[in-house]
């Protein structure tokens, strides 16, 4: 367990991932990339802007933010999702707004758009809360014994998506997709030799192979759903589903059939609960670390919270806690590495991008750069205190430019709305010897959990 002190710079770092030192190789990098992706990037990544090299294909890992900002935004018709990006996802979520690119991306955006607005997000908080509430009574259950907040976060996240989604309207089995979504993580998010090598994406890869039961039970869970829907009509107080199904593209008046529906409902599914889940397992392990921070963040959600749970609209009130969520983010975040395939001759940092480059912005060693951060590798929320004093590309939780991540605030509004449930209420202390282990396969997960107690306050 870490020593207790106030000052950040007198004590140990929060876990963090070691980076590699030598060259890997092929089958090496092979095998720590299966173990855990971050553990393929090189040391110099946190102290430099760019680092390329070789592994089957060429490869250029950028961490200086201009050159970020042409890849994300200036020239991003040039840098589409890699290919081994695709092979990963599209097996589950097909062509959905995720993996799509060009003008089947852009209508499938403006279409869904207005769905995320932020009148929309407010109405969906007394779901996060009530979802909050029930996390409550389950930590208190369970009284002075070590809680896996990883799973509790997993399930309480997974309760708002699912309702968010249905409106619990009995249609809709969450533990079959909920289970299939855990395996196709495990199986198929792991790197395939054949993807570093740039082998044709026909060529079967064993783990998605193995996943695909379970991807095709997920799928038709969703249609008949969907169909479902379609007979009964939309609720009083329209879901996801309702608003996905109401959605045109205000441009060509162009709405989703069920296959399209079917894509980014389950995009949105494992999107908005896996990542919100893990930001906020972190959070509350941060919190855990920072005994002085956590107390802080206490008051200031019991002072802002004027019932059970707080409402949207306090959410926006609550500095500190979104520090600590937006802090989490940086140390942890839930999508570590993107990766882009150049598709024609570029320069980046003053070296020179060929066609078939595989383009990579690791986010996890770009928020430790440290040229980028003070002190970068420390838990520190006042370093989001003045969002203008944080260079927009040097931090990238959820990417940036036209494809920045379309759930961003329903993610943020109920990591802040959960996190100040729960911190009202508890105290949080490490568990001496069961520190997380950072490990990276689809998402930065906490290897073997988050463990913690919780002390009712």
């Amino acid at each position: 367990m870490h020593p207790p002190s106030a000052n950040v710079n007198d004590r140990l770092p929060p876990v963090h991932v070691p980076l590699a030192t030598e060259p890997l190789g092929i089958m090496g990098s092979l095998k720590a990339a299966r173990s855990n992706l971050l553990s393929i990037l090189p040391e110099i990544a946190v102290r430099q802007p760019m680092v390329s090299g070789q592994t089957g294909i060429r490869w250029h890992m950028i961490m200086d933010p201009g050159a970020i900002r042409r890849v994300l935004l200036e020239n991003v018709d040039n840098y589409p999702k890699s290919k081994a990006t695709k092979n990963i996802l599209r097996p589950a979520i097909g062509d959905s707004l995720f993996i799509a690119e060009g003008a089947h991306w852009r209508w499938q955006r403006r279409a869904a758009a207005p769905v995320f607005s932020q009148r929309n997000m407010l109405s969906l908080a007394p779901v996060m809360s009530a979802a909050a509430l029930r996390a409550v009574d389950r930590v208190a259950a369970a009284g002075n014994r070590a809680v896996d907040f990883q799973d509790e976060m997993v399930r309480t996240t997974f309760d708002v998506i699912s309702e968010v989604t249905f409106s619990g309207d009995g249609s809709f089995d969450a533990d079959a997709v909920h289970r299939a979504i855990d395996l196709y993580i495990a199986e198929a998010g792991k790197v395939s030799l054949l993807d570093m090598l740039g082998v044709p994406d026909w060529v079967p890869r064993p783990g998605r192979v193995f996943s695909g039961k379970a991807v095709g039970k997920m799928k038709s869970v969703a249609d008949e759903a969907i169909e479902a829907r379609r007979k009964r009509g939309a609720s009083d107080v329209p879901d996801l589903l309702d608003l996905l199904m109401a959605g045109e593209d205000p441009e060509t008046a162009k709405s989703m059939n069920t296959s399209e529906l079917r894509d980014n409902l389950l995009t949105f599914i494992v999107a908005g609960h896996e990542t919100t889940a893990l930001t906020l397992a972190w959070s509350l392990y941060l919190c855990a670390y920072d005994q002085d921070v956590q107390e802080r963040a206490r008051v200031e959600a019991q002072r802002c919270m004027s019932g059970a749970a707080p409402t949207g609209e306090e959410a926006a009130k609550m500095p500190l806690i979104r520090q600590i969520v937006d802090e989490a983010l940086r140390l942890y975040p839930p999508a570590g590495i993107i990766s882009r395939t150049a598709q024609a001759p570029d320069v980046l940092c003053a070296r020179d991008i060929r066609p078939g480059d595989t383009v990579m912005i690791p986010i996890y060693a770009l928020h430790r750069n440290h040229m980028l951060w003070d002190n970068p590798n420390a838990f520190d929320p006042s370093r989001f205190a003045d969002k203008k004093s944080v260079d927009r590309y040097a931090y990238l939780p959820f990417g940036d430019g036209p494809r920045i991540c379309i759930g961003a605030s329903f993610a943020i509004q109920e990591a802040v709305i959960i996190l100040a449930t729960l911190l009202a209420r508890f105290r949080f202390e490490l568990v001496e010897g069961r520190d997380p282990d950072p490990v990276m396969i689809l998402t930065l997960r906490p290897d073997d959990g988050v463990w913690l107690t919780a002390k009712p306050v």
